[in-house]
């Protein structure tokens, strides 16, 4: 089959890679109908992440079930699934406890996994899927082929956006604000306006997606940041700030930006891959009493919420998919989102 391979900085290529192979008994072989590149990809697309040598890359599929080993039980054959951005068995402590991404038997996509096989990344033609009735969700029936996109965004961005509105505790009534205008970004927006947020301010720069932030709730823009964007908040609330702020990106000045712009006792909730250092100013949160909360969101544990609401229409969380590419021009698919000429692009093998 062919699948997506980074060879180092600004260097993807897409190859003829081995067949995926049942090897475990749990596992399961999907055939892709649909992945996407991710702004986290980017870090390694630009060399910030250095690559030491060729490697599968992405971690977003749907798909069908070619293929199950003789373990599972809960998927079968012939199943439209939605794949998380990493395997997890669903069953252990940490699974349990809501923290699937800290599965004890779990793994990440494009690397062996702990059972002695090799699970593909995503970004490719078939995918192998450890751990397959813990990893994988099959939708009730075969989706209209308009909800794709949609059924995409859970096994990443609407899960990691809705997991930043749950750890900042957006609730009916709740200001926000949603530090980060991606794909990530903007559906903290939907997801904090799912939520029952009064009042979501999206701090973009960019007219396409300050216009999809408002059509997914948004009530305000902000486009200043650093200290002219922290007094922008401020003002717009109170002078004090709003109650809950969704941090998005990932960066040090991203993260000074939403611990700066909450009120006291407010809560920043952060999912923005790391990158470039972010650090807590211990004195400023023990000062305000702002608290963080957040981390790499337990996507897998939000899907079964999250999906008869984008099944029914009411959620529609991809149309954050603003490009479709085949698979076989993935290389143009990064190009388009390190260049930000697209917020998040689809791929169809």
């Amino acid at each position: 089959m062919r699948a997506t391979v980074i060879h180092g900085e600004r260097d993807i290529r897409f190859e003829e890679v081995p067949d995926p192979v049942l090897s475990t008994g749990g596992d399961a072989i999907v055939r892709v109908v649909a992945a996407c590149v991710c702004g986290s990809d980017l870090w390694q697309y630009r060399g910030i992440q250095p690559t030491t040598e060729p490697h599968r890359i992405g971690h977003e599929f749907v798909g069908i079930v070619e293929a199950v080993g003789p373990e599972v039980q809960k998927i079968q054959v012939g199943d439209f699934v939605i794949a998380p951005f990493y395997d997890c068995d669903f069953t252990c402590v940490n699974c349990r406890n809501g923290v699937s991404t800290s599965c004890l038997h779990g793994g990440w996509w494009g690397s062996d996994d702990r059972l002695g096989g090799f699970a593909d990344g995503a970004q490719g033609e078939r995918v192998r899927v450890p751990h397959a009735d813990g990893t994988l969700v099959a939708t009730p029936t075969q989706p209209d082929a308009a909800l794709i996109p949609s059924l995409l965004t859970l096994a990443d961005v609407m899960g990691t956006g809705h997991h930043a509105a749950v750890s900042a505790g957006v609730t009916t009534g709740s200001t926000v604000v949603v530090v980060g205008d991606g794909a990530v970004g903007l559906c903290a927006v939907l997801a904090a306006h799912r939520l029952g947020a009064s009042r979501i301010v999206a701090m973009s720069r960019h007219q396409s997606r300050q216009d999809l932030a408002r059509e997914f709730g948004a009530t305000d823009i902000v486009a200043e940041r650093g200290d002219q964007g922290v007094a922008r908040i401020k003002e717009m609330f109170d002078g004090i700030g709003p109650d809950c702020v969704l941090e998005c990106v990932g960066t040090k000045e991203s993260m000074d930006q939403a611990i700066r712009s909450a009120r006291p006792g407010g809560m920043v909730g952060y999912v923005g891959v790391p990158n470039g250092g972010p650090e807590l100013p211990v004195r400023r949160l023990f000062n305000s009493n702002v608290g963080v909360n957040g981390g790499v969101a337990p996507v897998r544990n939000y899907v079964e919420e999250l999906l008869p609401e984008v099944l029914d229409g009411r959620l529609d969380p991809g149309r954050v998919f603003d490009l479709e590419l085949p698979l076989a021009d993935v290389a143009e698919a990064y190009a388009a989102m390190d260049e930000r000429r697209a917020i998040k692009v689809l791929l169809r093998p």
